[in-house]
């Protein structure tokens, strides 16, 4: 038989307090899960932070609205840039040595 998909719904306001939570009841689970923000309204980078990586790891968010898809997009592209400026920063201070 197939494997079931969880769907956690979230609502309202979240912020990094409600982060350990939402981690939590992930955890809880060894299958397939699905993040539902279709009544977010509003979320903290924290929470950009930990949805970029639930949905790198392999969570889908859906109903995901347009500025935490955009936020996350953001997120992504700023940590991105900060490793590859990290890496070369590093670099060159081996060279100056």
């Amino acid at each position: 038989m197939g494997q079931e998909l969880v769907v956690l719904c979230v609502s309202g306001r979240v912020t990094a307090q409600d982060g350990p939570v939402l981690w939590d009841l992930l955890a809880q689970e060894s299958g397939a899960v699905a993040i539902d923000l279709k009544g977010v309204l509003l979320v903290d980078r924290e929470i950009v932070r930990l949805l970029a990586l639930t949905e790198a790891n392999g969570i889908e968010l859906r109903n995901c609205p347009a500025f935490i898809a955009e936020w996350i997009k953001r997120e992504r592209a700023q940590t991105t840039e900060a490793r590859g400026e990290g890496e070369g920063k590093a670099k060159e201070d081996v060279e100056d040595v």
